[in-house]
């Protein structure tokens, strides 16, 4: 059997720690550490939320007007599930949501992105040393 290791032609996660992700693309490597938006055609901006108890129906509205085939939503350093109110816009265009914690979301963003699918991630990146 050949083996070969697995290469991502789209932007994808190398590495995460507390209040941080290493997102690489194009051969460059760089550093996060704010909440971002990232999906597998190319999208990448900033989420401007801090705080899972600072998101708002407006933070998902931006992420469905992207109109991807999937958000993966990184919670933060746990599980919190929105509250299904702030969610509305992606439930109108019938855009699925999947809920993990954080470094749950790179893993799987990571996996649907090489094997071809319009998944955006849309990652809480709490500062280093919070709880929530």
């Amino acid at each position: 059997m050949k083996l070969q290791p697995d290469r991502l032609d789209v932007q994808s996660i190398l590495g995460y720690g507390p209040g941080w992700i290493g997102l690489g693309s194009n051969g460059v490597a760089e550093k996060i550490e704010r909440s971002i938006v990232i999906g597998s055609r190319g999208e990448k901006f900033d989420w401007n939320c801090a705080r899972f108890e600072d998101l708002t129906a407006e933070h998902f509205a931006q992420l469905a007007q992207t109109q991807p085939e999937l958000v993966i939503f990184g919670s933060g350093t746990r599980l919190r599930f929105p509250p299904p109110a702030l969610l509305r816009a992606l439930m109108e265009k019938r855009i699925g949501l999947e809920t993990m914690d954080t470094l749950a979301a790179c893993r799987t963003y990571n996996i649907l992105a090489g094997e071809g699918r319009q998944v955006l991630a849309a990652l809480l990146i709490e500062p280093a040393g919070h709880t929530a």
